[in-house]
């Protein structure tokens, strides 16, 4: 049976992205169109060849549309998604879940209490990379973890090619951080493993924007492991790159090619560097959202992971304007 979605807003910069996906994808089909931009809503949908809605429940009312891709403005989730698991629709969303652990919760006690499947893009968690990172890791060839570091910077804010609305502070709940340091800091969470006890955050407005484009973020744990996010729109050739650091040995990636090398103590691994296969990548986000919706299972790892994103990020934005350490095991409360 096609899966037909009506797709809520193109505001997000991988809308198409998502739209592209569900073209090519053999179960599903893009249905209908939804904006709060009616110039932008009516052009996507007449390139599609679809329905405009100009209201968002006329489209979440109509029951040939099964599920929805969320795209809209970061401020605009809670509201638009509990419509949609109100309308019963199925619901796959761009990170960040919501810009509050609070509107976070009210999200997934809706998609609970409607019984409809959620997934959030957190594409990272399923490229090759990190796939043989975290099998180096439940090896223990690192030996305990002490610290973390993961890089994600372009230069959006000063080769002009962002939006200009990715620099509102109301719509995008933040810059830098919360748009590419989304990625860093899931995956520092996954490295380290353990609870994030503290947040240190400083961010930097290079361009003089409403936004932070330029940011740092320090993780702390009750066992000493350090983490570090670092996200920026300002550097013209920063590559993605990871670092894990143990006891007993060290992993680089992307610095500056995307090459995955080891060196331990451990394993008869000698004094050298190692390179070590990335694999193959896993089933993208939105492949496990359309299998969650056909088997009637849930995507508790990724809702899991998507609320700690956003505590994360809500405690890394408190950090910064509030200059101290935020605990995110105090949000929400």
């Amino acid at each position: 049976m096609t899966i037909r979605i009506g797709k809520v807003s193109y505001w997000h910069v991988h809308a198409w992205d998502y739209t592209r996906q569900a073209q090519e994808h053999t179960d599903t089909e893009i249905t209908a169109v939804w904006d709060d931009n009616e110039a932008r809503g009516r052009e996507a949908a007449e390139q599609l060849g679809v329905p405009y809605y100009a209201k968002l429940d006329e489209m979440l009312s109509n029951p040939e549309i099964d599920a929805v891709i969320v795209d809209a403005p970061t401020d605009t989730h809670e509201e638009v998604i509990t419509a949609a698991a109100n309308a019963g629709k199925h619901i796959f969303t761009e990170k960040v879940l919501a810009p509050t652990v609070r509107e976070a919760e009210q999200i997934l006690k809706e998609i609970e209490r409607n019984e409809v499947k959620l997934t959030v893009s957190l594409p990272r968690l399923n490229d090759g990379y990190t796939l043989a990172i975290q099998d180096i890791l439940k090896q223990g060839l690192l030996g305990q973890i002490t610290y973390v570091r993961v890089r994600l910077s372009h230069n959006g804010a000063i080769a002009g090619w962002l939006p200009e609305h990715f620099y509102n502070l109301q719509q995008c709940a933040g810059g830098a951080l919360i748009d590419l340091g989304c990625h860093p800091m899931y995956l520092t969470r996954l490295f380290l493993d353990q609870e994030i006890t503290g947040v240190s955050a400083n961010f930097g407005y290079i361009t003089g924007k409403e936004v932070e484009d330029n940011a740092v973020v320090s993780l702390y744990t009750a066992s000493g492991a350090i983490g570090v996010v670092e996200a920026g729109f300002v550097n013209s050739h920063s590559p993605f790159s990871i670092e894990v650091h143990g006891t007993e040995g060290t992993l680089m990636y992307g610095t500056p090619d995307e090459t995955l090398r080891i060196r331990s103590n451990r394993a008869q691994l000698g004094e050298a560097w190692h390179e070590r296969s990335t694999g193959s990548n896993r089933e993208s986000a939105f492949e496990q959202w359309v299998q969650h919706i056909q088997n009637g299972t849930q995507a508790d790892e990724n809702i899991s992971m998507a609320l700690e994103l956003t505590r994360l990020m809500e405690a890394a934005n408190r950090s910064a304007k509030e200059g101290r350490v935020v605990q995110p095991a105090q949000l929400g409360e």
